[in-house]
């Protein structure tokens, strides 16, 4: 377990980039989807976190949050919003088995804990608390 007590939005910006880098370069070396399963109170910082692991990736133009949609996908890169998934079974109907059984996917899943029990084994589990209005705890299980 890393943990991480960062003091402002800039800085989740950058450990977000720091880890997209370090996905890319061992990337081809994991024969597997990589699944990040995000929790935290609302406003902790998840989708900002998501949105700067894209910009890490090289992936360019706006980045919303999917909560009414709950999936957006650029290339090989999902990002999942569960805030208003009911039951697990709900993600399902978006092809979810086949996007994380691809290697070559990237699967960032805001509100996870909604969806763990279909989560596979390996899901990498990044915990958010909000500390202070701009200090956050970020833990990496």
């Amino acid at each position: 377990m890393e943990r991480f007590l960062l003091r402002n939005q800039k800085e989740t910006e950058k450990l977000a980039k720091i880890l997209a880098k370090e996905i890319v370069k061992s990337k081809s070396k994991i024969k597997k989807a990589l699944i990040f399963g995000l929790v935290g109170e609302l406003g902790a910082g998840k989708t900002t976190f998501i949105q700067s692991f894209a910009r890490g990736l090289k992936i360019k133009g706006r980045l919303t949050s999917p909560t009414f949609v709950l999936m957006k996908r650029y290339k090989d890169f999902y990002h999942i919003d569960c805030y208003r998934i009911n039951n697990s079974r709900d993600i399902l109907d978006l092809d979810f088995k086949e996007i994380i059984s691809n290697p070559q996917n990237i699967i960032m899943i805001e509100w996870a804990e909604k969806i763990k029990r279909i989560l596979p084994k390996g899901t990498i589990w990044i915990k958010f608390k909000i500390i202070s209005f701009t200090k956050r705890e970020i833990k990496l299980i």
